[in-house]
């Protein structure tokens, strides 16, 4: 169902961003009330709802963004300039949707015990067998992720690939959270179905607040 205080626009931006964050903070991380976690690129879409989803759970929140987007993170949760590697440390959880070299520098900020946990991959095997990959999809998926789970485990740490699925009641909880107030939902801008290349080449500049929607009508 639609959230009552949202557009049919806004509410279609919805879904894939919250569905994302719960799954990777409620689902797979278990996040609880006084643990920290950081979530990077927090002016995005699936970080612009993790920021606001983790701190209603009463959790400790740092994120990462470029310049452009301090002010809306900051709106959102807490912000630090530094290199995050450099200033932050025993955090319980870390969810990346970036690559390769900011997914290895958060191994630094996590106590042992912590949880990276990544939208943006590697996959590994675990999500290969929910998925229902046969054997061999499998095994890549393990050669993969064997880099970034040997680095996790030598630190004592728990690395895991997180893929969206639809879930209905999860979207009933979401939906609440938004009519609450709880979470606002960030919608940068709305093309119309003919602007589709300006609204990809906007995406590719990095600069989107949130989500970007494409209206069909």
């Amino acid at each position: 169902m639609k959230p009552k205080n949202l557009t049919m626009q806004e509410a279609a931006s919805i879904p894939l961003v919250g569905l994302t964050a719960w799954q990777v903070l409620i689902d797979r991380a278990e996040l609880k009330k006084g643990q920290k976690v950081l979530i990077h690129a927090g002016s995005g879409g699936v970080g612009t709802f993790a920021i606001q989803l983790a701190k209603h759970i009463g959790a400790t929140v740092a994120t990462t963004t470029s310049a452009a987007n301090v002010d809306l993170v900051r709106s959102l949760g807490d912000y630090k300039k530094e290199d995050f590697a450099k200033v932050l440390n025993g955090y319980d959880v870390v969810l990346n949707s970036l690559g390769k070299d900011t997914l290895e520098k958060s191994l630094k900020v996590l106590k042992p015990g912590g949880q990276l946990i990544s939208i943006s991959g590697p996959p590994d095997i675990a999500f290969a067998k929910e998925s229902g990959m046969n054997w061999f999809f499998q095994q890549v998926m393990r050669l993969l992720s064997f880099h970034i789970r040997r680095r996790a485990k030598q630190h004592g740490i728990r690395y895991s690939f997180v893929f969206m699925r639809a879930n209905g009641e999860q979207l009933s909880k979401i939906t609440s959270l938004i009519e609450s107030g709880v979470v606002r939902q960030v919608v940068d801008r709305i093309f119309p179905f003919q602007a589709t290349n300006e609204a990809m080449d906007y995406l590719a500049t990095g600069r989107a607040k949130g989500k970007v929607v494409i209206n069909v009508r």
